[in-house]
């Protein structure tokens, strides 16, 4: 039983709560959780989705933001005995201290989806799989193709580290408050080694968001306003065939890892 009627939303903490116990059965087959895995959840909330990872996976870790969330969570310690509650920051938890295999289980707040996403895929060598409540748009760019609208450099950055499934969509009606937008679950399955090294990979990281950091110009000259070298750029993008009036969001991933080998580091803006 509750000891504590459960705070209102916040607005500016993004808290639109989910209350319907159908969409949580969904979240939890497909995380297809086991007696022995370890689970971290990201903005518990209520605990409604808390409740059911603790009914199905060995241990929760579950971060929360909100002290009065917090407080009422903890009230409810006794119903669930392998959770472990943190008050904190999902972005400066250190989540590269979870076990390997982790699978993270979220409902990510709206207003800071796109920093957590790219957080968690930073330390994606401690999960396993992810299993995200998103807002429907972000979802539709993790799992976007090559030449389309979303694609993006959280596209890339996602599918260079997962195979990356739009699972489905999840109605307002879903959630008190009602959210202004629709939202979708996504199933993150993490690969394995990229092949590329520690410095390549910071290299292939740099390379990708310097190329989309002026959408409306080419990829070279987004990469020109960024520091690469002129001649560099128009050498790699000759040696892969590619026109050098080519934007960043028709390169594909493949392609983006090839570019990134060809091309050194930018030169230091001062």
């Amino acid at each position: 039983m509750l000891t504590d009627i459960p705070p209102p939303p916040i607005k500016r903490l993004g808290q639109n709560f989910l209350i319907d116990p159908n969409i949580v059965r969904k979240i939890v087959t497909l995380a297809e959780l086991r007696p022995s895995d370890h689970v971290l959840e990201i903005g518990p909330g209520r605990g409604i989705l808390t409740e059911a990872l603790c009914q199905t996976a060995g241990r929760v870790t579950a971060i929360e933001i909100d002290a009065r969330l917090y407080k009422y969570l903890n009230s409810r310690r006794e119903e669930f005995p392998n959770l472990e509650l943190i008050l904190g920051d999902a972005l400066t938890y250190p989540i590269e201290a979870c076990p390997p295999g982790t699978i993270v289980v979220a409902n990510l707040p709206y207003y800071a989806s796109t920093p957590l996403l790219f957080r968690l895929l930073d330390h994606r060598e401690r999960f396993s799989r992810m299993i995200l409540m998103l807002q429907n748009e972000v979802a539709d760019r993790l799992v976007a193709e090559a030449g389309k609208s979303d694609y993006s450099v959280l596209t890339v950055m996602t599918q260079h580290a997962a195979e990356a499934t739009k699972a489905f969509r999840v109605s307002a009606q879903c959630f008190r408050p009602r959210p202004e937008v629709g939202s979708a679950v996504v199933l993150l399955r993490m690969r394995g080694p990229s092949g590329l090294t520690e410095e390549e990979e910071r290299i292939f990281a740099a390379v990708v968001k310097a190329a989309f950091a002026h959408r409306r110009k080419t990829a070279v000259n987004s990469l020109l306003d960024e520091g690469y070298d002129r001649r560099q750029v128009a050498d790699a993008l000759g040696s892969l065939g590619l026109s050098r009036a080519i934007r960043a969001e028709r390169l594909s991933l493949d392609r983006f890892v090839r570019l990134s080998r060809l091309l050194k580091k930018p030169v230091e803006k001062h």
